[in-house]
């Protein structure tokens, strides 16, 4: 029973992934994601995934400051940047478990840059690239079995939205995204 509650968590956090990638805004998609990304900092808490579980928490207060961007602006600068960055190199080093360590940390790093260009364009991109494909993997290999679907559903999830929205306008800040 414990192990069905275990994986429940995750399956909720599918099931706001599935939702952020079809929303036009970023900030909805930042909301959304972190709603998911909480579901599954509590499942990698439990399973003793505890790089994976660190990242979350950075990613949650990544897109938190983002989601305030237009009020605050000092929050796209290179030194918050940066901080993120450094912040999850130490969360990996604090954490480490062996090589597995690095899928989280690659993940974070290359979504936490495509996050601060705030162009849907480069965010997709990097998730599609690094982000998911890194998580997808550790999620397999942490037993994450909702982690592993909400993988696949995101990778499909974003092809589906750039063939919606196209490519192109995508990548222009006056599109609405």
């Amino acid at each position: 029973m414990q192990a069905i509650m275990i994986q429940a968590i995750g399956f909720l956090g599918v099931i706001f992934f599935i939702i952020s990638y079809q929303i036009r805004s970023n900030r909805m998609l930042f909301l959304m994601q972190m709603l998911g990304t909480a579901m599954f900092c509590c499942q990698f808490l439990i399973l003793g995934a505890y790089t994976g579980a660190v990242n979350l928490i950075i990613i949650i207060a990544r897109n938190a400051l983002l989601m305030k961007v237009r009020r605050w602006r000092w929050v796209r600068s290179r030194g918050v940047l940066g901080g993120f960055l450094l912040l999850a190199c130490a969360g990996a080093a604090v954490t480490w478990q062996g090589w597995i360590s690095l899928l989280p940390l690659a993940a974070v790093l290359a979504t936490t840059i495509a996050y601060w260009t705030d162009n849907a364009q480069k965010i997709r991109l990097g998730n599609l690239v690094c982000g998911s494909p890194c998580w997808l993997v550790y999620d397999l290999l942490i037993g994450s079995w909702g982690g592993v679907l909400n993988e696949a559903i995101t990778l499909g999830s974003i092809l589906v939205s750039i063939r919606r929205y196209g490519w192109k306008n995508m990548g222009d800040p006056n599109a609405g995204f």
